[in-house]
């Protein structure tokens, strides 16, 4: 089935809701634990009984030395309670049962309860991954309420550069992150298919069809000089049909007729740009077309109930905006003293047009140099009174790109012109390499995609070196089955860990980090945490690997050790899948 083309949608009822991530297991048993040791103290008098329970965390602390995990709760009960902190702590940990998944609680520092867990807790996280599988880590927060993610959304006037890959990867690993979740993602994208550099395109295309080149007299003066630009004009002229989404453009081959070279150049390097897409591994529900927003009267419907509901007025000649009503810093134009509209008019009516298709969490990925039209945006969106709220949409902006290659910076490609396309990028990278290195960094960072290193079979590559761990674990059970040697699942989760060893505790500990990380970049609407763990992740089984040997003739200690490993390239192909890249079983 082919990804819907729309300018139109019906508004969907449902509530809004804020966004807590789903509980993690271990963490929310320790939760509930400190909770019924608050209850206790209370009912003990120990508390006030009117004392409310604060807002206290439970978390990994820092240094292995101070437990598995740690929390706050004395801390923030001593001030309301007009006691001690330590001695609240004290009391606390005595009112936590020990047993089952705890093994001792302890007072650190001002008051901090640091905890320890079981050998117990830890053997039922390793069965937990097995059991699970695929699905280990997912959760349901999201409840199955509707969150559409835009990225890319380039102008389709050229092959996209290396910043467009960089929002297709954080896009789409966004997607990807919400979607594991539990949110109904729709993935969408926005061709600014209208403007002056539409026309821009259409007189460049015009030029080359009438034999006019970049340095010829007569080129257009904003022209496109990128060598793509003969491609469309030679292909408009030899009459060539165009499919996008469904919809046949054809080349007429009248070079004199701008309309008919405006839709054919428009169609034809839409089509060039989801062809460099899929071959990133990136895929669209919904386009949407800017100018459906014109031909379907939504620019101007939008304008009007900005003046129908008292947030406008005429200055100048000019349609302001009374966007200081909502806290920006100056009012701003909507439609020029010439009748044409600014370039925030649209995006409002466009992101009305996620809320009237349900889209409870509308999520942007832009370049930083969108930044000041934002709070235009979300002013426009408040002032329509629709009951949006607030923080709609929510906005991910991202750095620019710099690429590297033998310690020069990479910035020209023939084909495009003037920048490095996202398709030379990934001839030259590899797709995985490509996507790892694109989306590894927090978005607001500067990036350096060094080429060199992410061609290397080194260890110094973090996608190789991630990609490694997992084909290692996937070749154990290939020399396992050379030797003749059996493996038993259940015989290996059964058999103690040997948490005496600091490569299996960090292990083990790694692995279960996978799930509230998962969480965590759902929450935060940062996939390149995924990266970051997965690195980690390779790196304590790298020890594990170096202080164990797996394929030994006890067969309690091989099979314990391989089921291990085996949660281990679970956790790793989990991850993975969740950047879009892949998990091989041979390198």
């Amino acid at each position: 089935m082919r990804p819907a083309i729309t300018g139109r949608g019906t508004r969907l009822a449902y509530n809004v809701r804020p966004y807590v991530p789903a509980p993690i297991p271990v963490k929310s048993t320790l939760k509930a634990l400190v909770d019924q040791g608050i209850a206790s103290l209370r009912e003990q008098g120990t508390l006030p009984a009117d004392l409310a329970t604060p807002d206290f965390v439970i978390e990994r602390p820092k240094e292995r030395a101070h437990g598995d995990f740690s929390s706050n709760a004395a801390m923030l009960l001593a001030k309301p309670a007009r006691s001690n902190p330590r001695a609240i702590a004290q009391a606390l940990a005595a009112a936590i049962p020990l047993g089952g998944d705890i093994a001792a609680v302890e007072i650190a520092g001002p008051g901090f309860l640091n905890v320890r867990l079981s050998p117990a807790a830890w053997q039922r996280q390793l069965r937990e991954v097995h059991a699970q599988g695929q699905a280990y880590g997912r959760n349901a927060s999201g409840g199955g309420r509707v969150a559409g993610v835009e990225y890319v959304s380039a102008n389709p006037t050229g092959p996209l550069h290396v910043g467009h890959g960089r929002a297709a990867m954080i896009g789409d690993c966004i997607a990807r992150v919400l979607d594991a979740n539990g949110w109904d993602v729709k993935r969408e994208y926005y061709y600014n298919d209208a403007g002056v550099q539409i026309e821009n395109l259409a007189k460049s295309v015009q030029a080359r069809a009438r034999g006019i080149r970049p340095d010829d007299d007569g080129w257009p003066e904003d022209g496109y000089r990128g060598d793509y630009i003969a491609d469309v004009a030679r292909a408009f002229l030899d009459g060539a049909s165009i499919d996008v989404e469904g919809h046949v453009i054809q080349g007429t081959g009248d070079a004199e007729d701008i309309d008919a070279i405006r839709r054919f150049a428009v169609a034809y390097l839409r089509n060039e740009q989801n062809g460099d897409l899929a071959a990133f591994g990136i895929g669209f529900d919904v386009y949407y077309l800017e100018s459906s927003l014109y031909a379907d009267g939504k620019v101007e419907d939008t304008v009007r109930q900005l003046v129908e509901g008292g947030h406008a007025y005429e200055a100048g000649g000019a349609l302001w905006l009374r966007t200081t009503d909502f806290g920006d810093d100056k009012d701003r134009v909507m439609r020029k003293s010439d009748g044409t509209y600014t370039y925030f008019v649209p995006d409002v009516a466009y992101h009305l047009s996620k809320w009237e298709r349900g889209y409870e969490r509308a999520i942007t990925e832009l370049g930083a140099d969108h930044h000041g039209s934002l709070a235009r945006v979300k002013a426009g969106l408040q002032a329509l009174g629709k009951g949006i709220p607030q923080g709609y949409p929510e906005y991910v902006l991202h750095q620019m790109v710099t690429v590297m290659r033998g310690g020069e910076e990479v910035k020209l490609s023939k084909r495009a012109g003037s920048y490095l396309t996202l398709r030379d990028l990934v001839d030259e990278a590899g797709r995985d390499a490509t996507r790892w290195f694109l989306v590894a960094r927090k978005p607001d960072s500067q990036l350096v995609f060094d080429i060199d290193l992410a061609r290397s079979q080194s260890l110094d590559n973090p996608v190789y070196y991630v990609q490694l761990s997992h084909a290692r674990i996937c070749g154990l059970l290939r020399q396992m089955g050379e030797r003749g040697l059996a493996f038993d699942l259940d015989n290996g989760l059964a058999q103690p860990l040997d948490l005496d060893s600091a490569a299996t505790l960090e292990l083990v500990t790694s692995i279960s980090r996978w799930p509230e990380l998962l969480a965590t970049a759902g929450q935060l609407l940062e996939p390149h945490l995924v990266a970051q763990y997965l690195l980690e992740l390779a790196q304590a089984f790298q020890s594990y690997y170096n202080d164990h040997q797996f394929l030994v003739d006890e067969s309690d200690v091989r099979d314990g050790r391989l089921a291990l490993a085996l949660a281990t390239r679970q956790v790793l192909a989990n991850g993975l899948g969740v950047l879009g890249v892949q998990a091989p079983e041979a390198m």
